[in-house]
């Protein structure tokens, strides 16, 4: 049989339960973290201009080399967690994105920083697939969509920190004591991860199915492109990458600048919206999860419609005419873009379900990569465009809406191919299932 059956217990599913969720806490108390360092950047942003004496260009060059590398190891990361376990890589990861906080405390020098922010980006890439991993390998699959929202969720929650609680300390603290004594966070679960995480529950050990004489080279290959050739995954990560951008580049650098230069609002009220975002991200995506589990073909519609909410009022707010755009519209582009995140994961449950259990950590890699493939484009595209349009916002907030064409281009192309791949999986799982105890 597959890999991924319990080892010596004749097939079956983790029944989850307290100790299930005690585990998983510990993995996504390190990507709540996580989170709170990637995004700590979002509300320092005018901050870190003033005190390394650079432009746009080069603000934006933080979050994308810190993409770039999150992005970069997306494959790497999802490859080395299907073959050492989620516990190894998560204590990797802790130890390059502490580290990486700590160089951006005491960071004099632009390059200084850049580096830092590169190591944090290494370190954070390694956490999220790495909790979806201990997610499936300690709850049932029916509860994979409520278990992978809820922890982008508490993810999200380290945003919030970002947002409320390192805005106000850098006011009253300054920039070194801050980001040092954030960096304390990654001691704390380092010590947790270490003393009780476990990568699955006794008994339902992951058997690796290698054919005879395949080397590791070549079953590294063979994992890629077999994530790769099905249409679930590839739609998985055009889903990620159409759908989670706009948010993620709203928080992680250009919110703060927008609100304040563009709109003219201070730099209070521009944290509330900041807070707002992840609030009813949080909230959104308890939903999303709920309905996924319950109606899973709402998961089209509901990437598709998250995407069409977004373009309309991200255009709207561009397009309002006068200087500002008022209140109320701003409150409401702050309110869907909190859908951004719980319609990325969306992607994972196409992926998911066109996998089996051993290629899970590949495939989930290949999705996350699209989205902050998009988000440092975006990120990219903006910075260039307010330097040579003199900070316009309108001009350069516009190329939202090429990735967003690019990306719903490739969900039309694919939703056929995957869901009728994905009815194929389930007609065999079912003919399987019938069969086995005949066997017995």
């Amino acid at each position: 049989m597959p890999g991924g059956r319990p080892a010596g217990s004749g097939g079956g599913t983790p029944a989850g339960g307290g100790r299930a969720v005690a585990v998983w806490g510990i993995g996504v108390l390190v990507y709540f973290f996580a989170v709170a360092f990637r995004t700590s950047l979002g509300v320092a942003g005018l901050d870190a201009a003033e005190r390394f004496h650079i432009n746009a260009s080069a603000l934006s060059t933080f979050s994308i080399l810190q993409l770039l590398v999150y992005a970069g190891m997306q494959i790497p990361v999802g490859l080395l967690v299907d073959r050492l376990g989620t516990k190894r890589v998560l204590t990797m990861g802790i130890l390059l994105f502490t580290v990486g906080q700590f160089g951006f405390a005491l960071s004099e020098s632009y390059a200084m920083a850049l580096a830092s922010r590169a190591l944090l980006g290494c370190g954070d890439a390694m956490t999220f697939i790495s909790v979806l991993r201990l997610g499936a390998r300690w709850f049932p699959a029916r509860r994979g969509p409520l278990v992978a929202q809820v922890a982008a969720l508490i993810g999200m929650a380290g945003n919030l920190v970002s947002t409320l609680v390192l805005a106000r300390l850098l006011n009253s603290l300054g920039w070194t004591t801050t980001f040092a004594g954030s960096a304390l966070g990654g001691v704390l679960v380092l010590v947790l991860v270490t003393a009780f995480l476990k990568d699955h529950p006794e008994g339902f050990e992951p058997v690796p199915e290698r054919p005879a004489g395949d080397t590791r080279r070549f079953g590294v290959g063979r994992q890629i492109a077999g994530a790769w050739r099905e249409p679930g995954t590839r739609l998985g990560m055009w889903v990620h990458f159409t759908t989670q951008f706009p948010g993620m580049v709203f928080l992680l650098l250009w919110g703060m600048p927008y609100l304040v230069e563009a709109q003219g609002l201070s730099r209070a009220t521009a944290g509330e919206l900041l807070t707002l975002v992840v609030l009813c991200n949080m909230a959104i995506g308890l939903v999303y999860g709920q309905v996924i589990a319950r109606h899973h073909r709402a998961r089209t519609p509901l990437a598709l419609g998250t995407v069409a909410a977004t373009a309309v009022v991200w255009a709207a707010a561009l397009a309002w005419p006068g200087d500002h755009a008022p209140m109320w519209l701003l409150l409401l582009l702050c309110a869907v873009l909190g859908a951004c995140g719980p319609a990325s994961m969306i992607g994972f449950d196409f992926a998911r379900p066109a996998n089996p259990p051993e290629r899970l950590g590949t495939a989930s890699g290949i999705v996350n990569m699209g989205g902050f493939t998009a988000s440092m484009t975006t990120l990219l595209a903006i910075g260039v465009l307010l330097d040579l349009t003199g900070e316009n916002y309108r001009i350069a907030f516009a190329s939202v809406f090429v990735l967003q064409a690019v990306g719903v281009s490739q969900i039309l192309r694919l939703r056929g191919r995957a869901s009728r791949r994905e009815e194929e999986r389930v007609v065999a799982s079912r003919v399987e299932t019938v069969h086995v105890p005949a066997h017995r």
